[in-house]
Order: C-alpha cells, then sequence, then structure tokens
C-alpha cells in the first residue's frame, strides 16, 4: 500500500479502537490490542478482501457480529 492507504487504514483502525474503547469502558491501548487480534483486523490489512475501501460503519458492523460470534452476519457484513 502507498503512505495515503497507510494513513487512511491508521485512522479507521484508531477509529474503531476509539469506539472499543468507549463500549467496553477500556483503556485505549488494550482496545487497539483487542481489535487488532480480530478476524475482521486481518482482513482490513489484506488489500486483496477490499475491506480497507469500505466505511468504518460496516467496518464495525462487521467487528461487532465478529464479537458476537454471528459467523453468518459477520460474512454477509
Amino acid at each position: 500500500m502507498n503512505e495515503l492507504s497507510d494513513t487512511i487504514m491508521e485512522i479507521k483502525t484508531a477509529d474503531i479502537a476509539s469506539r472499543l474503547t468507549e463500549r467496553e469502558n477500556i483503556d485505549p491501548t488494550e482496545a487497539l490490542r483487542w481489535f487488532m487480534s480480530t478476524k475482521t483486523y486481518e482482513l482490513l490489512q489484506n488489500p486483496e478482501t477490499y475491506l480497507c475501501f469500505e466505511g468504518v460503519e460496516y467496518i464495525w458492523d462487521m467487528l461487532n457480529a465478529e464479537l458476537c460470534g454471528d459467523w453468518e452476519g459477520w460474512l454477509e457484513a
């Protein structure tokens, strides 16, 4: 990826971590670690999935489906 893509990914990752921090009432570093351990984050980092082109709301919905164990919803997201 190029520098602009990397910056956009960092912004999306920070946004998701911020949402987790707020919702789960956890430290921002812990929220970032938590997000980075998910399948959603793994797919977000893979340019072949094109998930990096989706909006933060889409990624957030996908993450929530994964965290709830709703794999059918996760796959549909």
